[in-house]
Protein backbone atom coordinates (compact mmCIF):
# COMPACT_ATOMS: atom_id res chain seq x y z
CA UNK A 1 0.00 0.00 0.00
CA UNK A 2 1.45 3.58 -1.12
CA UNK A 3 2.39 5.47 2.06
CA UNK A 4 3.35 9.25 2.21
CA UNK A 5 6.38 10.13 4.09
CA UNK A 6 7.30 13.83 5.13
CA UNK A 7 10.46 15.55 5.10
CA UNK A 8 11.61 17.75 7.82
CA UNK A 9 12.55 20.95 6.56
CA UNK A 10 14.95 23.17 8.43
CA UNK A 11 15.74 25.85 6.09
CA UNK A 12 15.12 29.84 7.01
CA UNK A 13 14.99 31.52 3.57
CA UNK A 14 15.56 35.15 4.75
CA UNK A 15 18.34 33.79 6.94
CA UNK A 16 22.06 35.84 6.40
CA UNK A 17 20.41 39.32 3.89
CA UNK A 18 21.46 41.62 6.37
CA UNK A 19 25.41 40.54 6.67
CA UNK A 20 25.37 40.80 2.71
CA UNK A 21 24.00 44.04 3.03
CA UNK A 22 26.22 45.51 5.66
CA UNK A 23 29.35 44.34 3.76
CA UNK A 24 27.70 45.54 0.17
CA UNK A 25 26.49 49.02 1.37
CA UNK A 26 25.71 49.91 -2.25
CA UNK A 27 23.20 47.41 -2.19
CA UNK A 28 19.52 49.03 -1.59
CA UNK A 29 16.27 47.44 -0.47
CA UNK A 30 13.65 47.21 -0.91
CA UNK A 31 15.32 47.79 -4.93
CA UNK A 32 17.14 44.45 -4.39
CA UNK A 33 14.04 42.38 -4.00
CA UNK A 34 12.18 44.72 -6.80
CA UNK A 35 14.66 45.20 -9.91
CA UNK A 36 17.09 43.47 -12.15
CA UNK A 37 20.44 45.43 -11.66
CA UNK A 38 19.76 45.31 -7.85
CA UNK A 39 18.59 41.71 -7.81
CA UNK A 40 21.87 40.70 -10.40
CA UNK A 41 24.07 41.94 -7.55
CA UNK A 42 22.68 40.42 -4.76
CA UNK A 43 22.54 37.01 -6.30
CA UNK A 44 26.17 37.17 -7.25
CA UNK A 45 26.59 38.52 -3.25
CA UNK A 46 25.31 35.78 -1.80
CA UNK A 47 26.87 33.52 -4.59
CA UNK A 48 29.89 34.65 -3.33
CA UNK A 49 29.65 34.67 0.16
CA UNK A 50 28.48 31.18 0.54
CA UNK A 51 31.04 30.04 -2.02
CA UNK A 52 28.53 28.71 -4.64
CA UNK A 53 28.45 27.78 -8.15
CA UNK A 54 24.96 29.09 -8.34
CA UNK A 55 23.04 32.20 -8.37
CA UNK A 56 19.52 31.83 -6.92
CA UNK A 57 16.45 33.90 -8.09
CA UNK A 58 13.73 35.35 -6.07
CA UNK A 59 14.52 36.02 -2.94
CA UNK A 60 11.33 35.38 -1.53
CA UNK A 61 8.38 32.52 -2.15
CA UNK A 62 5.71 35.62 -3.19
CA UNK A 63 6.75 36.19 -6.90
CA UNK A 64 4.15 34.19 -8.67
CA UNK A 65 0.96 35.58 -6.51
CA UNK A 66 2.10 38.94 -6.59
CA UNK A 67 1.74 38.38 -10.00
CA UNK A 68 -1.73 37.44 -10.09
CA UNK A 69 -2.17 40.69 -8.22
CA UNK A 70 -1.29 39.70 -4.39
CA UNK A 71 -0.09 42.57 -2.64
CA UNK A 72 3.28 42.38 -1.29
CA UNK A 73 5.12 44.42 1.38
CA UNK A 74 8.45 44.14 -0.13
CA UNK A 75 10.43 44.64 3.54
CA UNK A 76 14.22 45.41 4.04
CA UNK A 77 17.72 43.85 4.39
CA UNK A 78 16.41 42.26 7.69
CA UNK A 79 13.07 40.85 6.53
CA UNK A 80 12.50 39.52 3.12
CA UNK A 81 8.82 40.03 0.69
CA UNK A 82 5.85 38.71 2.62
CA UNK A 83 2.26 39.02 1.94
CA UNK A 84 0.75 42.48 2.89
CA UNK A 85 -2.68 41.83 2.75
CA UNK A 86 -4.69 39.08 1.20
CA UNK A 87 -6.76 40.40 -1.61
CA UNK A 88 -9.44 36.90 -1.93
CA UNK A 89 -11.48 34.91 0.27
CA UNK A 90 -13.66 33.01 -2.03
CA UNK A 91 -12.92 30.70 -5.01
CA UNK A 92 -14.86 32.88 -7.59
CA UNK A 93 -12.08 35.99 -6.54
CA UNK A 94 -9.72 33.42 -7.40
CA UNK A 95 -10.54 32.25 -10.40
CA UNK A 96 -11.28 35.92 -11.71
CA UNK A 97 -7.75 36.77 -11.41
CA UNK A 98 -5.92 37.57 -14.67
CA UNK A 99 -3.35 35.57 -16.08
CA UNK A 100 0.46 36.49 -15.56
CA UNK A 101 1.85 38.95 -17.36
CA UNK A 102 5.06 38.18 -18.02
CA UNK A 103 6.20 41.42 -19.77
CA UNK A 104 5.58 43.69 -16.42
CA UNK A 105 6.25 44.06 -12.92
CA UNK A 106 8.65 41.91 -10.89
CA UNK A 107 8.23 38.27 -12.22
CA UNK A 108 9.33 40.61 -15.41
CA UNK A 109 12.55 42.10 -13.34
CA UNK A 110 13.36 38.20 -12.34
CA UNK A 111 13.17 36.95 -15.46
CA UNK A 112 15.79 40.24 -16.93
CA UNK A 113 17.93 39.75 -13.86
CA UNK A 114 18.20 35.39 -15.06
CA UNK A 115 18.35 36.20 -18.54
CA UNK A 116 21.68 38.93 -17.62
CA UNK A 117 23.23 36.46 -15.00
CA UNK A 118 23.42 33.78 -17.95
CA UNK A 119 24.64 35.91 -20.53
CA UNK A 120 27.46 36.43 -17.95
CA UNK A 121 27.82 32.79 -17.46
CA UNK A 122 26.56 32.14 -14.43
CA UNK A 123 24.44 29.01 -13.85
CA UNK A 124 20.71 30.29 -12.15
CA UNK A 125 18.39 27.99 -10.42
CA UNK A 126 14.94 29.83 -10.11
CA UNK A 127 12.55 29.14 -7.21
CA UNK A 128 9.30 28.17 -7.97
CA UNK A 129 6.12 27.74 -5.67
CA UNK A 130 3.71 25.12 -5.77
CA UNK A 131 0.01 26.10 -5.08
CA UNK A 132 -0.68 26.48 -1.66
CA UNK A 133 2.47 28.50 -1.57
CA UNK A 134 0.66 30.64 -4.00
CA UNK A 135 -2.58 30.95 -2.37
CA UNK A 136 -1.15 31.50 0.93
CA UNK A 137 -0.47 34.61 -0.45
CA UNK A 138 -3.63 35.48 -1.73
CA UNK A 139 -6.37 33.79 0.52
CA UNK A 140 -6.29 33.58 4.45
CA UNK A 141 -5.56 29.64 5.05
CA UNK A 142 -8.94 29.58 6.50
CA UNK A 143 -10.58 30.15 2.77
CA UNK A 144 -8.14 27.79 1.62
CA UNK A 145 -9.62 24.55 3.34
CA UNK A 146 -12.86 25.73 3.49
CA UNK A 147 -12.92 25.70 -0.18
CA UNK A 148 -10.69 22.38 0.24
CA UNK A 149 -13.22 20.57 1.85
CA UNK A 150 -16.70 22.31 0.60
CA UNK A 151 -16.18 22.48 -2.70
CA UNK A 152 -13.61 20.43 -4.61
CA UNK A 153 -14.80 21.31 -8.23
CA UNK A 154 -13.86 24.72 -7.23
CA UNK A 155 -10.70 24.14 -5.88
CA UNK A 156 -10.13 21.59 -9.11
CA UNK A 157 -10.67 24.67 -11.07
CA UNK A 158 -8.40 26.73 -8.92
CA UNK A 159 -5.40 24.22 -9.41
CA UNK A 160 -5.90 24.14 -13.13
CA UNK A 161 -5.29 27.90 -13.24
CA UNK A 162 -2.19 27.80 -10.84
CA UNK A 163 -1.11 24.57 -12.55
CA UNK A 164 -1.02 26.95 -15.94
CA UNK A 165 0.33 29.75 -14.42
CA UNK A 166 3.25 28.00 -13.38
CA UNK A 167 4.39 25.84 -16.21
CA UNK A 168 3.69 29.93 -18.08
CA UNK A 169 6.19 30.77 -15.73
CA UNK A 170 8.82 27.81 -15.98
CA UNK A 171 8.52 28.15 -20.74
CA UNK A 172 10.08 31.94 -19.76
CA UNK A 173 12.12 31.39 -17.31
CA UNK A 174 13.59 28.50 -20.18
CA UNK A 175 13.65 31.03 -22.50
CA UNK A 176 15.81 33.03 -20.03
CA UNK A 177 18.49 30.63 -20.43
CA UNK A 178 17.59 28.75 -17.06
CA UNK A 179 18.51 25.27 -17.08
CA UNK A 180 18.07 24.60 -12.70
CA UNK A 181 14.23 24.94 -11.72
CA UNK A 182 13.68 24.57 -7.52
CA UNK A 183 10.01 23.55 -7.20
CA UNK A 184 7.89 23.45 -3.97
CA UNK A 185 5.61 23.69 -2.00
CA UNK A 186 6.42 23.37 2.25
CA UNK A 187 2.58 24.74 2.90
CA UNK A 188 1.40 22.09 1.00
CA UNK A 189 3.15 19.41 3.07
CA UNK A 190 1.98 16.39 4.62
CA UNK A 191 1.99 17.71 7.74
CA UNK A 192 -0.43 20.60 7.28
CA UNK A 193 -2.67 18.73 4.61
CA UNK A 194 -2.47 15.18 6.37
CA UNK A 195 -2.50 11.88 4.57
CA UNK A 196 -5.88 12.48 2.43
CA UNK A 197 -5.71 15.94 1.25
CA UNK A 198 -1.52 15.56 0.41
CA UNK A 199 -2.93 12.30 -2.52
CA UNK A 200 -5.16 14.29 -3.70
CA UNK A 201 -3.31 17.16 -4.51
CA UNK A 202 -0.43 14.65 -6.04
CA UNK A 203 -3.66 13.16 -8.15
CA UNK A 204 -5.22 16.57 -9.02
CA UNK A 205 -1.90 18.61 -8.85
CA UNK A 206 1.32 17.51 -8.59
CA UNK A 207 1.65 14.76 -11.08
CA UNK A 208 -0.39 16.31 -13.70
CA UNK A 209 2.20 19.13 -13.25
CA UNK A 210 5.48 17.18 -13.39
CA UNK A 211 4.17 15.53 -16.42
CA UNK A 212 3.73 18.76 -18.30
CA UNK A 213 7.22 19.72 -17.19
CA UNK A 214 8.63 16.70 -18.52
CA UNK A 215 7.61 17.62 -22.00
CA UNK A 216 9.18 20.94 -21.86
CA UNK A 217 12.60 20.71 -20.43
CA UNK A 218 13.89 18.35 -22.93
CA UNK A 219 17.48 18.23 -22.49
CA UNK A 220 17.90 22.22 -21.50
CA UNK A 221 16.99 21.73 -18.08
CA UNK A 222 16.59 19.99 -14.73
CA UNK A 223 14.18 20.20 -12.27
CA UNK A 224 14.70 19.89 -8.57
CA UNK A 225 11.88 19.01 -6.75
CA UNK A 226 11.49 19.68 -2.58
CA UNK A 227 11.99 16.72 -1.04
CA UNK A 228 7.80 16.75 0.39
CA UNK A 229 7.31 17.02 -3.21
CA UNK A 230 9.28 13.95 -4.31
CA UNK A 231 8.33 11.60 -1.20
CA UNK A 232 4.98 12.64 -2.17
CA UNK A 233 5.20 11.75 -5.75
CA UNK A 234 7.09 8.26 -4.50
CA UNK A 235 4.90 7.43 -1.78
CA UNK A 236 1.86 7.55 -4.40
CA UNK A 237 3.54 5.38 -6.25
CA UNK A 238 3.22 8.15 -9.13
CA UNK A 239 7.27 7.95 -9.53
CA UNK A 240 10.71 6.03 -8.60
CA UNK A 241 14.12 6.89 -7.41
CA UNK A 242 16.53 6.18 -10.33
CA UNK A 243 20.31 6.27 -9.27
CA UNK A 244 23.05 7.61 -11.59
CA UNK A 245 26.54 7.15 -11.38
CA UNK A 246 28.31 10.35 -11.96
CA UNK A 247 31.71 8.72 -10.96
CA UNK A 248 33.10 10.86 -8.47
CA UNK A 249 32.33 12.72 -5.03
CA UNK A 250 30.57 16.07 -5.88
CA UNK A 251 28.03 18.32 -4.16
CA UNK A 252 24.57 17.69 -4.71
CA UNK A 253 24.07 20.58 -6.60
CA UNK A 254 27.22 19.65 -9.21
CA UNK A 255 25.50 16.40 -9.31
CA UNK A 256 21.78 17.73 -10.49
CA UNK A 257 23.45 19.95 -13.33
CA UNK A 258 25.74 17.04 -14.09
CA UNK A 259 22.71 15.10 -15.11
CA UNK A 260 20.86 17.76 -17.26
CA UNK A 261 20.31 15.47 -20.39
CA UNK A 262 19.68 12.45 -18.43
CA UNK A 263 17.38 12.95 -15.97
CA UNK A 264 14.53 15.75 -15.47
CA UNK A 265 13.87 15.50 -11.77
CA UNK A 266 15.95 15.20 -8.51
CA UNK A 267 14.26 15.27 -5.07
CA UNK A 268 16.64 13.42 -2.54
CA UNK A 269 17.54 16.90 -0.81
CA UNK A 270 16.74 20.29 -0.55
CA UNK A 271 18.43 22.88 -3.06
CA UNK A 272 19.42 25.01 -0.02
CA UNK A 273 21.66 22.12 1.33
CA UNK A 274 24.53 23.72 -0.66
CA UNK A 275 27.29 21.72 1.25
CA UNK A 276 25.45 18.42 0.94
CA UNK A 277 28.30 15.90 -0.74
CA UNK A 278 27.16 13.12 -2.56
CA UNK A 279 29.88 10.86 -1.03
CA UNK A 280 29.60 7.79 -3.04
CA UNK A 281 29.11 9.35 -6.59
CA UNK A 282 25.59 8.50 -7.05
CA UNK A 283 23.04 10.55 -7.68
CA UNK A 284 18.88 10.08 -6.99
CA UNK A 285 17.14 11.10 -10.42
CA UNK A 286 13.49 11.06 -9.91
CA UNK A 287 11.49 8.93 -13.08
CA UNK A 288 7.88 9.47 -13.26
CA UNK A 289 5.53 6.71 -13.82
Amino acid sequence: MSKITDFQCTYDYTTGIGSIFKENTDLKFPEAYKEWEAMTQLAIAIKERDNAKFCELPFCHTLEAEALGGIINYGDENIGPRVKEYICTTAEELLRLPEIDFTKGRIAEVLKACRYLREKGEDIILYVSGPFTILNTLMDAIHIFKILKKNPEAMHRIFEKLQNEILRFIEEALKSGVNMISYGDSTGGLNILGPKLSEEVVERFTYPLCKRVEDILEDRAIMLLCPKTALALLGTEKAVWKDINIGKTVRYLDGCKRIIGKAKFTGQMCAKNRSLELKNGIIKAIDLL
